[in-house]
């Protein structure tokens, strides 16, 4: 069992969150996209938000100023934080553009939104969680899209939710936060997809 909880935090790690609502998102959108297209962007974007980040974080633990990947205090998160959110400026200003998917621009959009908001937290010394934040920006993108495109996939939201559930108790069960940092992070995420709805559907 605590293998199995321990597991739920890499699997769905925030890096993996964004990319995987891509994908959900070209696997259900009824536009015509072509292959070359999809595996272009989704090849970008694998290497600006996953790749990139991870060499980010290594350059940052070496010049000393994080400890550990987990970023246990909020002062460790201000750095990785702030150049999380060039990135996905990046993402949007080459990658994700208006143009290309409005869903997917204000999705990053949304995300960028989260990540100055758990910054700003983090400056004021709260440590919300960002596996919550991620999973849970994910979920209301997907409830979103079902209604936008009339489609049902109450199957994948139930998973959903059953995923945000487990990566809370895999959080408390590796006392990496307390509910109060659960909850901040589950609301940090979803509130910015919220809102940016009115926007694309």
């Amino acid at each position: 069992m605590d293998k199995l909880l321990k597991s739920f935090s890499f699997i769905f790690h925030p890096l993996l969150m964004p990319l995987f609502g891509v994908v959900f998102y070209f696997s259900k959108s009824p536009r015509y996209i072509g292959t070359d297209v999809i595996q272009a962007k989704l090849v970008s974007l694998f290497i600006l938000t996953v790749l990139l980040p991870i060499l980010l974080y290594f350059l940052l633990k070496t010049l000393g100023k994080v400890q550990s990947i987990n970023l246990n205090s909020a002062k460790e998160r201000i750095y990785p934080l702030s150049l999380n959110c060039i990135v996905i400026l990046l993402v949007l200003k080459r990658i994700i553009t208006p143009t290309h998917s409005l869903e997917l621009y204000f999705f990053f959009v949304g995300i960028l939104i989260s990540n100055l908001s758990c910054l700003v937290l983090a400056i004021l010394k709260f440590k919300a969680s960002i596996h919550m934040i991620a999973v849970s920006g994910v979920f209301m993108f997907f409830v979103a899209l079902s209604i936008h495109y009339s489609i049902n996939i109450n199957g994948t939201l139930a998973l959903m939710a059953i995923i945000i559930g487990a990566v809370a108790t895999s959080r408390l069960h590796l006392k990496a936060h307390t509910n109060k940092e659960l909850v901040m992070g589950f609301f940090v995420g979803q509130i910015p997809q919220l809102i940016l709805v009115s926007y694309w559907l």
